[in-house]
């Protein structure tokens, strides 16, 4: 009887093992299917030198790091505006950010040689840019690249760029994702919106007159765009469409107005009614 009892009790024990092995297996399973949270992080550099008494130069650049993101298909897409970063880890962008510093530096110091003692004033060079999210929503991700510069001239220059990417399928997003109307149409739209959006352009009324400051005789339908819950937005940078004096434009098309050519993955995404 005894040991009958023996025989028994070891075999709950097995079980009883056995069931907590499969438990914490399943435990394990559910863990490891559970997917990485969204993050962004930032890497950022910024000096300066000075070439001349007369003459000091500046580089700062950021750029935002995605330590969730490993297609690197995607990540070349993301960083569109290097070449060869290669390494996308914290280490990987510093030391780029480091090697395009030096190579500016660089560059000014051989140009200047020439010139530089016949700058009578003093001044300040610089090349800065950066990046930020405009949004993550609904597995897209906006964001924003930038650039400045000032080399001499009358003034700096400046520029932006706007990049959606679908997260869901690891690509960027192209205006055929979201809409089947023609190049012209949107085109025709722009045209009839440019006045929809302050830029500091007025007329004598004070009222917007961005088209006064016009230099195309039709604004193009570019893949320099965004959009939110409203609008779709075009977004162009000083001399692309209009004179420095109007700055940068950004121009909204309104999704009623696109009515019935989006697509309907892309109104089944953002949830537009």
């Amino acid at each position: 009887m005894k040991n009958t009892i023996a025989v028994l009790a070891l075999s709950a024990f097995f079980i009883f093992s056995a069931c907590k092995k499969a438990e914490n297996n399943n435990l394990n399973e559910t863990e490891t299917a559970a997917p990485e949270k969204f993050t962004v992080d930032s890497v950022k550099i910024s000096d300066s030198t000075k070439l001349s008494d007369s003459l000091t130069i500046k580089y700062s650049s950021t750029k935002l790091l995605f330590p969730t993101i490993k297609d690197k298909a995607l990540l070349d897409s993301i960083y569109f505006t290097e070449k060869n970063i290669g390494d996308f880890s914290r280490e990987g962008l510093q030391n780029y950010l480091q090697k395009s510093k030096n190579i500016y530096f660089n560059r000014l110091r051989k140009d200047s040689k020439e010139w530089i003692s016949d700058i009578s004033f003093s001044q300040e060079w610089y090349s800065d840019t950066g990046m930020k999210v405009k949004s993550n929503t609904n597995d897209y991700l906006q964001i924003e690249y930038f650039w400045a510069s000032y080399e001499g001239g009358a003034h700096d220059n400046y520029g932006y760029s706007e990049r959606v990417f679908d997260l869901q399928n690891n690509k960027k997003l192209e205006l055929k994702d979201i809409t089947s109307m023609s190049k012209e149409k949107l085109e025709a739209l722009l045209m009839k919106n440019i006045n929809r959006t302050n830029s500091g352009t007025t007329d004598d009324k004070g009222e917007v007159n961005n088209s006064e400051m016009l230099l195309v005789d039709k604004i193009p339908a570019t893949e320099n765009f965004y959009f939110d819950d409203k609008n779709l937005y075009f977004h162009y940078s000083p001399y692309e469409i209009t004179a420095f004096a109007a700055g940068d434009i950004t121009i909204p098309i309104s999704w009623s107005e696109l009515k019935g050519t989006l697509t309907p993955e892309f109104i089944k995404r953002i949830k537009i009614k």
